[in-house]
């Protein structure tokens, strides 16, 4: 058995690493074998027992080798198997046994140790695909049955219990509890649930019963889509990717031509030995396969693609990783994405009596309303601990506002038209002052004199004003597309100190804004709800989703998803993907570097077989892929804020 990592282009294969499985064994024996060998050879010189035990050596760890080398010579690919195996020979033929033996047997351990390391890459994803329930409960004709998740559908319903993990998508119909979403979301903290939410496959239930009516079928949930995503992402090749393969192209053939003229011109020009260049060029053959460059990008994105997955952040494909790191503008939209589209008072200013007194007669006045303006001001009541009076003689204005007794006293609370209309006196600078700042404004009065006014905003959403400081300090520009008024856009934006914003934008509109900043200052990534934005999102270098965990149309629209409203994972996304890009271009430095040192080495007489397949080899892929895999480290700093005030408040 072998399973082979090609790295290719739209041009075709540059460069096959193939790898053996099963060989454990006798992998186990070439040890004792080669050690025994070389310890024979080092103490007694030359001899058939030393010689017999390097030559096992070389068959139990090269036969493969060789094996996979001339299959792939057959089908006029080069591959280091090849270049391995003639190495090996080629060391036997002029006397080096030692040498041919230790280069099977290093490359072999390199081998294994590679599988071992790379397999960590895509631990995220795998770990992914265990949670994938096989199993579910479902109730039918009265009865409780297991069930494999494929032959549920839509419409029927299934139980879970504290504990279970949920098979698949659904709406809970009975039942309340607390579900820990981190598989889909990356969210630390448990989210609870009731007749009503919905609920998705992976997930797991913490502390209650639910039954959940079921919504897609197995192979349409969220969880499948994710994994779906994800691996179509791993697959798809980034501008950087192309170029290292398009280097590996020229540099592979060129080592190689190199290492045919080092065996042959210094003794046919010079009258050198011929055994001792043959030997430096089967050094040179060594080095010639670039298998630490060819990984050097795709095991970095793979690792970053499975790491943002872990974390909320559902990315594509390597481009928009490459995209995000050099993106320089960040465009958002308000309405969603940088405010909730809840309205909150933001001022309570008073003419006659304490803010507190207004603030109490505008909630009695709105305690019985249910539109946005009323449940703006009575959660503020409640968050003021301001007790709601009970109120007679109530009048609506439809529109304008209402009006009702409060301790005997006939108060009003409502926009301009309506105190116009009661005649009641407006008091000079209240309305000019708050409204030039984009905010909505009622009045109150008492005994028809005003006593005072409140101001609503749309409320910003939590982390926004920390993710623009900090995409600011990355020296990104921040600008908002907006449909709302100059005003309100102009109010968010001095609030959170953007560098621009334009609005009255219909979507189409969003659209040439999109242009005319990349015109401007360079590529652009779109932050909307992947619905309204989606054009812009398609406009953009890069776009980006949020709240895709329920809607399928942003995970279809967008380039990146962020599973939940967590703004603040823009930036984790922007660290990760600088991140990526850093290790790439150390991976690729330290390759080419490392390799034309060696190469020059080599032809100086200055490194043997064996050090050229422990360091150009076995070393330099060890390093490249252990140096990718630290991008798992890199965390969402919410969730990081929120485990470590979890950690604080516990102890």
């Amino acid at each position: 058995m072998s399973h082979e990592h090609d790295y290719d282009d739209n041009d075709g294969r540059v460069h096959t690493h193939e790898h053996t499985e099963g060989g454990w064994i006798p992998l186990a024996i070439s040890v004792v074998t080669i050690s025994v060998g070389l310890i024979l050879r080092f103490f007694q010189g030359p001899s058939f027992p030393s010689d017999l035990l390097l030559l096992v050596t070389m068959a139990l760890s090269g036969y493969k080798i060789a094996e996979l080398g001339v299959r792939n010579l057959l089908r006029m690919h080069i591959s280091i198997n090849l270049l391995i195996t003639i190495a090996a020979l080629g060391a036997f033929a002029i006397g080096h046994l030692e040498e041919g033996a230790a280069v099977v047997f290093l490359y072999s351990i390199a081998e294994k140790l590679e599988d071992m390391a790379a397999d960590r890459a895509r631990h995220s994803i795998e770990a992914l695909m265990e949670l994938k329930p096989e199993v579910a409960t479902v109730r039918r004709s009265g009865e409780e049955e297991v069930v494999p998740i494929g032959e549920v559908w839509p419409g029927e319903v299934f139980v879970v219990r504290p504990g279970d993990r949920l098979p698949l998508d659904g709406t809970i119909i009975e039942g309340a509890s607390s579900v820990d979403q981190a598989t889909i979301t990356g969210e630390s903290n448990p989210v609870s649930v009731e007749v009503g939410s919905d609920v998705y496959a992976g997930t797991i239930n913490l502390d209650g019963f639910l039954a959940v009516k079921v919504s897609k079928i197995a192979e349409e949930t969220l969880l499948a889509r994710i994994l779906e995503l994800v691996e179509e992402a791993e697959e798809r090749r980034s501008p950087t990717e192309g170029f290292v393969d398009r280097f590996a192209r020229v540099y592979t053939p060129t080592v190689i031509v190199l290492a045919v003229l080092v065996a042959v011109l210094p003794p046919l020009l010079m009258g050198h030995p011929s055994h001792q260049w043959v030997y430096r060029a089967l050094v040179m053959l060594v080095v010639a396969c670039p298998c630490a460059l060819a990984i050097s990008t795709p095991v970095a994105m793979v690792s970053a693609i499975t790491s943002a997955s872990r974390n909320g952040v559902l990315v594509k494909g390597s481009t928009f990783i490459e995209q995000v790191s050099g993106t320089k503008v960040f465009a958002f939209d308000k309405t969603g994405t940088l405010t909730l589209g809840e309205l909150g008072v933001t001022d309570i200013v008073s003419t006659t009596l304490p803010e507190r007194e207004v603030l109490r007669r505008a909630a009695a006045l709105e305690a019985k309303a249910e539109h946005p303006i009323a449940k703006a001001i009575l959660e503020k009541a409640e968050a003021d601990g301001v007790e709601i009076e009970e109120t007679t003689e109530f009048k609506a204005y439809v529109g304008r506002g209402v009006e009702a007794c409060i301790d005997d006293k006939t108060c009003c609370i409502g926009n301009i038209r309506l105190f116009e209309e009661l005649d009641i006196p407006l008091v000079d600078g209240v309305l000019e002052k708050l409204e030039s700042q984009g905010k909505t404004v009622v009045l109150v009065s008492e005994d028809d004199c005003v006593v005072g006014a409140i101001a609503l905003m749309d409320k910003v959403r939590d982390g926004v004003e920390e993710t623009v400081a900090e995409l600011k300090r990355q020296g990104m520009r921040v600008e908002m597309l907006t449909g709302d008024n100059e005003e309100t856009a102009q109010a968010i934006a001095d609030r959170l100190d953007l560098d621009g914003y334009v609005s009255s934008l219909l979507p189409e509109e969003k659209v040439e804004a999109i242009e005319g900043l990349r015109d401007r200052y360079g590529p652009v990534a779109m932050v909307g709800d992947g619905v309204n934005d989606a054009p812009a999102l398609a406009a953009a270098d890069v776009g980006i989703a949020m709240g895709a965990i329920g809607s399928d149309a942003a995970l279809e629209t967008a380039d990146v998803a962020l599973m939940e409203d967590e703004i603040r994972r823009i930036t984790y996304l922007t660290r990760l993907s600088r991140a990526t890009m850093s290790r790439i271009r150390e991976n690729i430095a330290t390759s080419i570097l490392v390799k034309l040192i060696v190469a020059v080495l080599a032809f100086t007489g200055l490194v043997s077989l064996w050090m050229a397949v422990a360091v150009g080899d076995m070393g330099l892929s060890l390093t490249v892929i252990l140096n990718s895999i630290r991008l798992g480290g890199i965390r969402d700093g919410a969730s990081l804020e929120r485990s470590e005030g979890q950690q604080r408040v516990s102890h």
